[in-house]
């Protein structure tokens, strides 16, 4: 028996319906990992909601924790090689870093209207930003001189470190923006991207990898996959 509504009397959503809505378009990817069986489908997608906001929560906490020690390790270059300053003034940084830096700061003081505190500038700035300011084109301008202190636990060789931190953010930062547009996640290596999360925090602090493996559920939700 199906209610007025389209739904079942327990409540649950009928499958055709839910379908036309998701559209079958978008749910591509499921029917194929499903074989073709609409049920085990709409699970799928149901699962891969549940993992994205877990990615997300993962990767907010990994950004948190990445963005801080940057802001103090560059800004503790700036005082001793720059002559002080904020940072953010004094940094080589390219035209798309220079213009990433004038949005936030747009933001955070709402074009203007506010007075310019430096910790609202730094929340305003994306997690590519800060992907990108451990990237090879800042290794001789800032990783190597600064930024290479945010992440005093990783490898000790200092291009390696740089490395494999840029690695591991570029693909959270991946994972992140999949996650964030609804994309579908469930053929991705979850378990990986939660070490990488875990790994690169530990690197900054051996505490950042304990909130992590606290605070995460991305392991869990992740480990779910094989039920379904």
């Amino acid at each position: 028996m199906v209610s007025s509504a389209g739904g079942t009397p327990t409540g649950e959503p009928d499958s055709l319906a839910l379908a036309r809505l998701i559209t079958r378009g978008r749910l591509g990817s499921y029917l194929t990992a499903a074989g073709g069986d609409l049920r085990r489908a709409l699970a799928l997608y149901d699962w891969n909601t549940r993992a994205s906001a877990a990615v997300l929560a993962t990767s907010a906490m990994v950004e948190v924790i990445v963005r801080n020690a940057l802001d103090v390790s560059l800004q503790q270059w700036a005082d001793q090689r720059r002559g002080g300053g904020d940072w953010l003034d004094v940094a080589p940084l390219d035209a798309q870093g220079r213009a990433d830096v004038l949005k936030a700061r747009e933001r955070a003081t709402r074009r203007g209207r506010d007075a310019e505190v430096h910790g609202k500038v730094v929340a305003e700035l994306s997690f590519g930003f800060w992907r990108y300011l451990v990237a090879s084109r800042y290794l001789t301008a800032l990783w190597v001189p600064g930024a290479h202190a945010a992440f005093p636990n990783g490898p000790a060789d200092l291009r390696l470190r740089r490395e494999q931190v840029e690695r591991r953010l570029h693909n959270l930062m991946i994972v992140r923006n999949r996650a964030a547009h609804h994309e579908p996640i469930h053929r991705r290596d979850l378990a990986r991207d939660f070490r990488d999360a875990v790994e690169v925090s530990g690197w900054v602090h051996t505490q950042g990898a304990v909130w992590l493996r606290a605070r995460s559920d991305l392991l869990q939700v992740a480990a779910e996959r094989q039920r379904l």
